[in-house]
């Protein structure tokens, strides 16, 4: 049994290239061009059915390292936690207050983009701080 190499992250949600584009600003990813003869998304998907158009999304990571996110229209809201959430890694290697500082300016600059800061968890015993937050659509994920 050969191990798996690569992987995607599919979300769930109700505006798919609105929340592509979020993550985008998020994690330094890029969106793919549009479809060869098109000269944006906008005119590719007018050529779809109604019921299709806008329906996915899709970005990855320039350098080719971390996963693709594809982002897939379902017609239910989000109504419970989840169950997989996203950690953003903006302050490895860093701990006490620079770490700290770094999250707070992260934080900043996410809630500038649409994100909702939920609270800041700050470092004990055990853990280093972290904050967690929520994406334009709500859901869950953490800087840390």
């Amino acid at each position: 049994m050969s191990a798996i190499k690569t992987f995607q992250v599919t979300f769930d949600c109700a505006e798919p290239e609105r929340l592509a584009r979020f993550w985008c600003e998020v994690l330094g990813y890029v969106a793919p061009p549009p479809p060869e003869g098109f000269t944006t998304w906008a005119d590719f998907n007018r050529t779809l059915p109604p019921e299709k158009q806008g329906a996915w999304f899709a970005c990855s990571d320039p350098s080719g390292v971390g996963p693709r996110l594809y982002f897939q229209r379902v017609p239910e809201g989000k109504i419970v936690k989840n169950r997989v959430h996203l950690d953003v890694r903006v302050g490895t290697g860093l701990v006490g207050d620079e770490r700290l500082a770094t999250l707070e300016a992260e934080c900043a600059r996410l809630v500038a983009l649409g994100a909702t800061h939920v609270q800041t968890l700050y470092a004990d015993e055990e853990n280093e701080s972290c904050i967690p937050m929520l994406d334009i659509e709500g859901n869950e994920f953490c800087i840390d």
